[in-house]
């Protein structure tokens, strides 16, 4: 059993300080007036100064709780606090023995012993502490080489903030069987400098050097905010000289918790993926959302479960989960009580389908701000679900919104997708149609309604990489239609980042579109993902290309050639200018009648009706995606 750091007691700590009180006031009056017949002539003086000491220093000394600090953890703020403890004590000691001194209790006193007494405690109090954590740190380094045979070490990719954690964690921690032996960093003006003792050793450009050079175990990839490239070039290093490696926590991931070594984790298919973090105005989201009641359609998905997380943090006065399915709702509300005990939060099970049920939970609510990320968004399964599509998509929206228009919902943000714009399937018509629901009413009763566009979510339900994940899991083949297929790729956390910034920065009626950053090869990622599962494309996973499909497109859309955007205020989102959807009573009746031929099954003229509504889609003319398509 590994042996834990000595913890020296503070009652032990606070003898000590006794014995070094004395030990500074003798040791003030010797080096002011030597060992001689003036020494001797001032110690009525120094026997009152010693008893005085005794009684204030400790007394402010526990004032400033230096007897409440586990030593072994010092840092530059307890020296501070050392620094302002021993002032302090100095400055009451000098009042107390000046006025004794005018009292008469003693004839003769030196001035300058506080002084000199004030450098000797500084050195000693401080010393005493920081020899406990010197001793500590020794401790772990004896316990960290010791010869079990199972010590790795580690090299450090980034010499910043982050790494600098790592290897003080790693030091502190030697359970953990880790010791960091070296950074590497592209600064060059950290070549041959030190951080708690561990060299830069180069530039990152230097891995594959030092990993044949010296003997490495691990590397610890500490630039939370790198680029998909840095993370690319070192885990294909690393994979080519079989060391094993990890990553820090992403931005997302640091939110809310203490970056810290135990959070270190294998390397996921978003680290391949990243861009510049998504930057936020805090002041103006906390405008729209604190001390609001919130309320969030489809709270139990992937998109609207991580907008809760989010919004929870902003302190509204309460937040509601809505959403159909039981499970997840209750798993939404579990995770959200337990990470935010003080937050009043309600798990409510409804059908937005049904207005009736969303009347009752409004009146019962009153929200103030609602979030709309309810949807079928499956989309080869929405191709043979047309009325599930048209009924949810569009009319649970409708009902939606004319419940937040009664109400008086202050905002409502409706989550949308790109596959909106020019749609060619039923799922991105019915959210088209959405869409202009909303913006319609926003116009018709001047109400703060706006809708938000983006791409594929990494990690959300029916994505990518969970059907890629299966086909790894089963021993392949990964299926892609074609080599040069690239997609927009997020992280939930960044997409619901934006949605919220977007909602902050409405007004009624605008349309906000993501800004995703550089399209991925979807084959880059299938590959990427084969490698980090410790396996090799071709070899032990095989890539099959089965043939783009009538219809499928080989790369996205974020922007309608047909319409203008303009920037925001906020530099990765995008505003619509302008758009000819359908407005008015034209909507509603030609969505009447959508919604009608849906129930009633009469599926074609379901389509046809889309194609003539929505400019420039193609949905009656483009044959069905196979069920396993990428989307």
């Amino acid at each position: 059993m590994m042996k834990s750091r000595p913890n020296i007691r503070n009652r032990y700590v606070l003898l000590a300080d006794v014995v070094l009180v004395i030990v500074s006031v003798l040791g003030s009056y010797v080096l002011r007036l030597e060992l001689g017949a003036a020494f001797t002539f001032y110690l009525p003086s120094a026997y009152w100064m010693i008893g005085s000491a005794l009684v204030i220093k400790p007394l402010i000394y526990y004032y400033f709780r230096l007897y409440r600090r586990m030593w072994i953890y010092a840092s530059v703020q307890e020296l501070k606090l050392i620094v302002a403890a021993v002032s302090t004590a100095s400055v009451v000691l000098s009042v107390v023995m000046v006025s004794f001194f005018n009292l008469g209790m003693f004839t003769g006193f030196p001035r300058s012993v506080l002084i000199i007494d004030w450098l000797i405690s500084l050195m000693l109090v401080g010393g005493l502490r920081f020899t406990i954590r010197l001793l500590s740190e020794n401790f772990s380094q004896q316990m960290a080489t010791s010869p079990d045979g199972k010590t790795k070490k580690a090299l450090i990719i980034g010499a910043g903030d982050a790494g600098a954690i790592v290897v003080r964690e790693l030091q502190k921690n030697p359970q953990l069987n880790i010791i960091p032996i070296g950074f590497l960093d592209d600064n060059p003006i950290k070549f041959k400098q030190q951080i708690y003792g561990i060299p830069v050793i180069g530039a990152l450009t230097d891995l594959a050097k030092v990993l044949d050079n010296r003997r490495i175990d691990e590397v610890i990839i500490a630039i939370p905010s790198a680029p998909g490239k840095v993370i690319r070039l070192v885990t294909d290093v690393c994979r080519l000289k079989a060391v094993h490696f990890r990553t820090m926590p992403g931005i997302y991931e640091l939110l809310g918790g203490k970056v810290n070594v135990n959070r270190l984790r294998e390397v996921d298919i978003t680290d391949l993926l990243r861009r510049e973090p998504a930057r936020i105005m805090d002041e103006q989201v906390g405008r729209t959302i604190s001390n609001r009641v919130v309320l969030v359609t489809g709270a139990g998905g992937s998109i609207g479960s991580e907008l809760c997380r989010q919004i929870a943090r902003w302190a509204p006065a309460e937040l509601v989960l809505l959403g159909h399915g039981e499970n997840s709702i209750f798993e939404a509300y579990l995770e959200l009580q337990d990470r935010f005990p003080s937050l009043p939060i309600k798990a409510v099970i409804g059908d937005i389908r049904e207005k009736d049920r969303l009347e009752r939970i409004f009146s019962m609510y009153r929200p103030q701000v609602v979030f709309h990320a309810a949807a079928h968004k499956h989309v080869p399964l929405m191709e043979s679900n047309i009325e599930e599509a048209v009924t949810n998509n569009v009319e649970g929206t409708r009902n939606l919104v004319m419940t937040a228009v009664e109400f008086d919902v202050e905002r409502l943000v409706m989550i949308s997708t790109d596959k909106a714009i020019r749609p060619a399937n039923v799922m991105g018509a019915t959210k088209r149609l959405a869409e202009m629901t909303v913006l319609d009413a926003a116009e018709r009763y001047g109400k703060d309604f706006s809708v938000v566009r983006f791409g594929n979510v990494l990690g959300s339900r029916g994505s990518v990489v969970p059907l890629f994940k299966r086909q790894i899991a089963r021993g392949g083949p990964i299926t892609i239609t074609h080599p040069d297929m690239k997609r927009y790729f997020m992280t939930i956390p960044e997409a619901v980042y934006l949605v919220l910034q977007a909602a902050a920065m409405g007004s009624g009626g605008e349309t906000y579109v993501l800004n995703m950053g550089e399209q991925v090869r979807i084959l880059d990622l299938a590959e990427d993902l084969i490698r980090l599962s410790g396996l090799e494309p071709g070899r032990d996973i095989e890539i099959v290309f089965t043939g783009i499909r009538p219809g499928e497109k080989l790369s996205e859309d974020l922007w309608d050639s047909g319409n203008t955007f303009e920037r925001t205020l906020h530099p990765d989102i995008y505003q619509l200018v302008g758009n000819e959807d359908l407005r008015g009573e034209k909507l509603q009746k030609a969505v009447d009648e959508v919604i009608r031929l849906a129930r009633e099954g009469d599926y074609q003229s379901v389509l046809g009706m889309i194609d003539d509504i929505i400019p420039g889609a193609s949905v009656r003319s483009t044959p069905p995606p196979e069920m396993i398509s990428i989307e």
